[in-house]
């Protein structure tokens, strides 16, 4: 309970001159990559984006894991925003979030532009040759 106040309060103490101050963008990341962080709903994203559609139930099938633990990483790739979910009656439909995952592509290209680009390799590089003893 303390850490969950600690939090709460370092938000709305921080302000826009403090260097470690979170851009939006950064947090969204951030929660972007937490969603990723784990192999089931890494998982999840891979067959909804293999079958190209939307699916109500059979991801429990195709994962083989409890429909509550299939719905817990559900809610947090919905919440990340990489996924969409749809009332159908009495479930839920989920499909990709393709403007999410477009969103998540951009701020891991802003993370270091030009990284992608096989002649510009070194555009992340640190300054000095990178190496560990530079």
């Amino acid at each position: 309970m303390t850490n969950s106040l600690f939090i709460v309060n370092r938000r709305f103490t921080m302000n826009a001159h403090d260097p470690n101050h979170a851009d939006p963008r950064d947090e969204q990341l951030a929660l972007m990559c937490k969603a990723l962080g784990h192999p089931a709903r890494v998982a999840i994203l891979r067959h909804l984006h293999e079958i190209d559609g939307c699916v109500c139930g059979r991801i429990v099938e195709v994962l083989s894991l409890a429909q509550s633990t299939v719905s817990e990483h559900l809610r947090k790739l919905k919440l990340a925003g990489l996924v969409r979910g749809e009332v159908d009656g009495p479930s839920t439909c989920y499909c990709i979030d393709r403007d999410g995952l477009e969103r998540l592509r951009d701020m891991f290209s802003s993370l270091c532009p030009g990284a992608g680009q096989a002649a510009d390799s070194a555009a992340c590089a640190p300054a000095g040759g990178g190496g560990e003893d530079s």
